[in-house]
């Protein structure tokens, strides 16, 4: 009986120390230690009063925009760029394929400026599709997430990460090292510069009113960099707003020159912990099940208005997301915000007035 207790003592610990080596030796990750803040409890629910728009025609819309006559964009990850019209109904508009379309913006000269994750920055309009951009600095575009032009024509829009693809995001997150650009396409010069390096998971962009800075969103160190395009401060980069109550994703400029920051929260409440140990990151890494067990993405919907000032005005949310969660971003247009998801079948509509 002794002999057998050893033999399997030390079968269970040979599966042990081969399931440490298998996952510390062939992790994908080289993990940095996050301290991650336990997420904001507070619920207010004006979220549960969205109306859908669009429900069952739209899969997980992720950014939303609307053009100079009224029309409400979204890119859905069935391949589509789908559009509503002022009054009218929702329309298939151009197919591009695959489930690699993020971030849009009207562009100057109408269309829609489209940020693609693997063939890069496109131009879409109602004859189809160029590129505008595929490389930068002689190096392939991957992730291209959110994108703004500017008044002389300038894009600038945010590569997420330089290491890790799309549907490997979660791992960027893991290992915490900041992999994410925003690049700058001169239209003149037909050129494209990186513009800011070392962003942690580069995410939502957005200009200010008067368009003197670029705010960025790094997701992982939940907070708003801000870049100065114009004044005394041209070329330098600031902290726009920090300890945001959950991880922004895309942020828009709202009439009034504040700015709506899509937040969404990364861990479920009480795994917070799990980011200060690297072998727990390791593990985490191995395995995109493992990984969605502590995510908190579908538990909850939040968004937040920023004044130019850096300072939250309002917070809007959805506590427990149960009409809508992993809201990524949202959009003011005459009175209504527009929301868009990764969780969702529809892009959400709520009237300010009543929030």
């Amino acid at each position: 009986m002794a002999s057998l207790i050893t033999v399997c003592s030390s079968f269970v610990l040979a599966v042990l120390v081969a399931l440490t080596v298998q996952i510390l030796y062939f992790s994908p990750i080289d993990p940095l230690l996050h301290d991650l803040k336990p997420a904001t409890s507070t619920k207010d629910n004006k979220l549960k009063n969205i109306i859908k728009l669009g429900e069952g025609f739209l899969k997980e819309p992720e950014d939303v925009c609307v053009d100079k006559e009224g029309t409400l964009y979204t890119a859905t990850r069935d391949g589509w760029i789908k559009r509503l019209r002022r009054n009218g109904n929702w329309e298939n508009w151009k197919h591009m394929g695959g489930e690699t379309l993020l971030g849009i913006t009207p562009a100057k000269e109408g269309g829609i400026i489209v940020c693609d994750t693997s063939r890069g920055l496109l131009k879409v309009t109602d004859d189809g599709f160029t590129i505008i951009a595929s490389q930068a600095n002689g190096s392939q575009i991957t992730f291209a997430d959110d994108v703004i032009e500017d008044s002389d024509g300038n894009i600038y829009f945010s590569i997420a990460s330089t290491k890790f693809y799309f549907h490997d995001w979660h791992l960027d997150f893991l290992e915490g090292r900041p992999h994410g650009q925003v690049l700058k396409h001169n239209p003149s010069s037909n050129e494209t510069l990186v513009l800011l390096n070392n962003l942690a998971f580069a995410n939502g962009v957005a200009l200010s009113k008067d368009q003197h800075y670029l705010v960025v969103c790094e997701t992982f160190r939940y907070r708003c960099v801000r870049h100065w395009l114009k004044g005394e401060k041209k070329g330098t980069t600031d902290i726009f707003i920090e300890n945001l109550p959950g991880a922004p994703d895309n942020i828009n400029l709202a009439p009034d020159g504040s700015f709506w920051i899509a937040l969404i929260q990364l861990t479920s409440e009480g795994m917070e912990f799990l980011h200060k140990y690297k072998i727990m990151k390791h593990l985490l890494a191995s395995s995109p099940r493992v990984m969605n067990l502590v995510s908190g993405l579908k538990k909850k919907a939040m968004v937040v208005n920023v004044g130019s000032d850096g300072k939250i005005i309002r917070k809007l949310d959805d506590g427990d997301g149960k009409v809508i969660s992993f809201v990524t971003s949202a959009v003011e247009f005459e009175g209504h915000l527009y929301l868009g998801s990764l969780s969702s079948n529809f892009v959400g509509k709520l009237p300010l007035l009543s929030a």
